[in-house]
C-alpha cells in the first residue's frame, strides 16, 4: 500500500508563497505520473499541476507562471510552490500519485489534503 503525507499549507495573504511537499511510502516499483489537484467550497476538484512520466509537466491556465511542480522519483516526493497567491487559489490541495508496486500491479493514491487559505 502506497501512502502520501503532505505539508506545508497554510494562511498567507496575496501576493504571498507557500511551498507544498508531498511524499510517498511503501513499495514502489515506479512512478508514472505525480500531481497536484485542488478543490475550493463549492467546486469540483481540479488537476493544478502534474509531472508525466518522461519529464512532460502541465499546469492548469489560472496558475500557469505562478506555481512550479517538482518531483524526485528516487526520494517519492512532489512539490509545489506556489508564488503570487491570489483568493481563488484557496482550496484544499491534494498531492496523487500513480504508478507500479508491482509487474502487474498498479496504484493511484492520494494525501490527506491540505488547506491553503489565501487572505488578507
Amino acid at each position: 500500500q502506497v501512502q502520501l503525507v503532505e505539508s506545508g499549507g497554510g494562511l498567507v495573504q496575496p501576493g504571498g508563497s507557500l511551498r507544498l511537499s508531498c511524499a510517498a511510502s511503501g513499495s514502489i516499483l515506479n512512478i508514472n505520473t505525480m500531481a497536484w489537484y485542488r478543490q475550493a467550497p463549492g467546486e469540483e476538484r481540479e488537476l493544478v499541476a502534474s509531472i508525466i512520466s518522461g519529464g512532460r509537466i502541465n499546469y492548469a491556465d489560472s496558475v500557469k507562471g505562478r506555481f512550479t511542480i517538482s518531483g524526485d522519483n528516487a526520494k517519492k516526493t512532489v512539490s509545489l510552490q506556489m508564488n503570487s497567491l491570489k483568493s481563488e487559489d484557496t482550496a484544499v490541495y491534494n498531492c496523487n500519485v500513480r504508478g507500479l508496486t508491482g509487474p502487474w500491479t498498479s496504484f493511484n493514491s492520494w494525501g490527506q489534503g491540505t488547506q491553503v487559505t489565501v487572505s488578507s
